[in-house]
């Protein structure tokens, strides 16, 4: 199938943020591996987990509308010295990817693209609930304190 104009350009930055995102959450995992929060890092592989489907449902889709995946590079990896700079680096990226993804969903409904608009709705509901759980994790450490915080997250 031939894909609409600018479909394929969209999808591509897509594809390069969520690439981005499988390697700063697999970075991120083991940060809070090392620093000993088991939750912490339960959650992050499960993060990466989600973007790498996410990444390759985008492949199969750029293929399926006879495009080339543009796999070679990404963005920078955003870390920090502590779980609460994690956080915020975690939340600005899934803001600036909720915002991608509206504007290639309005972009695919404006040419008629309704196959991977549907695809990329389903991408935002997850990105949108990342950003929530990030603001509410933010909002928690402010009111119990970042030690109180961080003690919940030693084991599973």
């Amino acid at each position: 199938m031939k894909a609409k104009e600018g479909v394929l350009e969209y999808l591509n930055q897509i594809l390069k943020a969520e690439l981005t995102a499988v390697h700063q959450y697999l970075l991120h995992a083991a940060m809070c591996k090392n620093w000993g929060y088991d939750r912490l890092h339960d959650y992050y592989d499960h993060l990466a987990d989600e973007e790498v489907e996410h990444s390759s449902g985008l492949i199969d889709h750029v293929l399926y509308l006879d495009g080339t995946p543009e796999v070679e590079h990404i963005d920078s990896v955003a870390h920090g010295r502590d779980v609460e700079a994690l956080f915020q680096a975690d939340l600005a990226f899934e803001r600036e990817d909720v915002e991608l993804l509206r504007k290639a969903i309005a972009h695919c409904a404006t040419v008629g693209d309704f196959t991977s608009r549907h695809l990329l709705e389903h991408m935002i509901e997850d990105s949108e609930e990342h950003v929530d759980w990030f603001e509410t994790q933010l909002r928690t450490i402010e009111q119990v304190r970042i030690e109180n915080y961080l003690a919940e997250q030693i084991k599973k």
